[in-house]
């Protein structure tokens, strides 16, 4: 039997709702390659962010944490904002902040700082329309955010495997 399907339980097609296996991701030595397979579980779970209410707490944490580093590997703190990511911004914060991410959470607040009263609105279009606004200006600080975070002063991979290790039950 393949490694995936190890990891699955089977061979099944529909693999949405099947639960990978914790502890061999655990105990690999590609803590990569785990992280990559726990997050596609994990997003499947809620429609990639559509139903966050199918997650346990743990599990939002782990999403809302792989969320902000696929974002802002992709595009920055600017993508962040502008997609559907930015919709949880203060939620990832306090994320990163219990996994112990708390240099990236930093950067992440100084991000969160460039909107009025630094408050990141959940609702998409209004966001949008305030990054209309600011983004001229915030550009510029979240460019060199962008580098900060690219930096990994965080070893994200490391802190989100300990997280499911100490939640294990919950994944």
């Amino acid at each position: 039997m393949g490694f995936l399907k190890k990891l699955f339980r089977g061979d099944n097609n529909n693999q949405g709702d099947k639960r990978p296996d914790i502890e061999a991701l655990l105990s690999s030595q590609d803590a990569n390659n785990a992280i990559i397979e726990i997050d596609n579980y994990v997003c499947r779970l809620c429609s990639w962010g559509g139903t966050l209410d199918r997650l346990t707490e743990p599990q939002r944490i782990f999403y809302f944490n792989q969320n902000i580093e696929r974002e802002i590997n992709n595009g920055g703190f600017n993508q962040y904002f502008y997609n559907s990511s930015g919709d949880f911004a203060h939620e990832t914060l306090a994320s990163l902040q219990t996994i112990g991410g708390n240099k990236t959470a930093d950067i992440l607040k100084q991000a969160i700082d460039q909107f009025p009263n630094s408050i990141v609105p959940r609702d998409r279009a209004e966001r949008q329309e305030i990054l209309e606004q600011i983004e001229e200006k915030a550009n510029e600080v979240w460019e060199q955010l962008d580098q900060a975070f690219y930096k990994y002063e965080d070893n994200l991979n490391d802190l989100n495997i300990e997280y499911i290790k100490q939640n294990r039950s919950s994944f």
